[in-house]
């Protein structure tokens, strides 16, 4: 499973991208994105009902029936060309090179794009925040504010579910919108609205009162999600169609690598060390990061095309 979904997940946005032209991107990727918290819901509420009625052995069946329906469909999908909306760009020189030589000349042209390397160490630095955020705050409102673990996680998950849905959708459409009046658009949305949910962040996770936090959770969550359809299209944008895929791959792995593989242990040893309520601040030190490599990329975006045409 671990697999498919790894090879799904870097196919899929650079397959989305040769589909629709880069001023609706935005919105692609945010549809694309917001079913990750709609489908966690469903899976956890599906795989529950099976495993009440049928045992945790049919559950994993009834789990595989959703690939297979969606494998049907996707066999009926045309293949567009590589660059299909970008018909000008040109392919690069070493395009035509062995597997090798063309793989390592693309890692080697994705590390030379700077904005593209500011944007995925942005992504990480949001990444272990969200992973954090995610494995802990369940614990966290059970330890420190006295919520039943059951209740917190319930009461977080719905939580995640809609703002997952609404503020993703909603940075997709934003980030379309001010498209028209710049190209760093996609940027500037992820940064400003990752800079405004690190004080949100850690109002959250300080703050004593329940009305307080819970509607800073609420507020964070939002902004935090609308970075994602905004982010995803800046990485698909700034680099050559016929790299896409390597991109998004090259992506993924470094956000996980450097965001939520370690975070959650890194809180857990804090926590160890000290308490739990002062490993989860490191949390909104990770968002104010995130927010300020995504914004230094939008400025020195813009600013690089404001000097290139004077």
């Amino acid at each position: 499973m671990g697999v498919g979904e790894a090879a799904y997940g870097t196919i899929s946005p650079a397959l989305l991208a040769d589909y629709y032209p880069r001023e609706r991107r935005g919105r692609v990727f945010a549809i694309f994105f917001a079913a990750i918290p709609i489908g966690s819901a469903l899976g956890y509420v599906v795989g529950g009902l099976a495993d009440h009625y049928f045992g945790w052995r049919p559950a994993f069946f009834v789990a595989g029936v959703p690939g297979l329906l969606l494998a049907a469909l996707a066999l009926r999908l045309h293949e567009p060309p590589r660059g299909a909306q970008e018909p000008d760009v040109v392919a690069p020189a070493w395009a035509g090179r062995s597997a090798g030589a063309a793989t390592r000349a693309a890692y080697a042209a994705l590390l030379r794009n700077r904005t593209y390397v500011l944007t995925v160490l942005g992504y990480a630095a949001y990444t272990f925040a969200i992973g954090a955020l995610a494995f802990w705050t369940p614990s966290f409102l059970e330890r420190a504010r006295g919520i039943p673990k059951a209740q917190a996680t319930v009461q977080f998950g719905a939580i995640v579910v809609v703002t997952g849905f609404l503020g993703t959708y909603g940075g997709g459409w934003l980030g379309d919108r001010l498209l028209r009046r710049s190209r760093q658009a996609y940027l500037w949305v992820s940064g400003v609205a990752t800079l405004a949910a690190a004080p949100l962040t850690l109002a959250a996770l300080a703050a004593p009162a329940p009305p307080v936090y819970w509607t800073a959770i609420v507020a964070a969550e939002l902004l935090l999600f609308a970075s994602t359809g905004p982010v995803n299209s800046t990485i698909v944008n700034v680099v050559s169609p016929h790299v896409r895929a390597t991109a998004v791959a090259l992506s993924i792995f470094t956000i996980h690598i450097l965001g939520d593989v370690p975070s959650p242990s890194l809180v857990g040893a804090i926590s160890d060390a000290r308490s739990l309520g002062e490993a989860m601040l490191i949390i909104p030190v990770a968002v104010l990061i995130g927010g300020m490599i995504w914004s230094y990329a939008a400025w020195r975006g813009g600013h690089a095309i404001a000097v290139a045409s004077t």
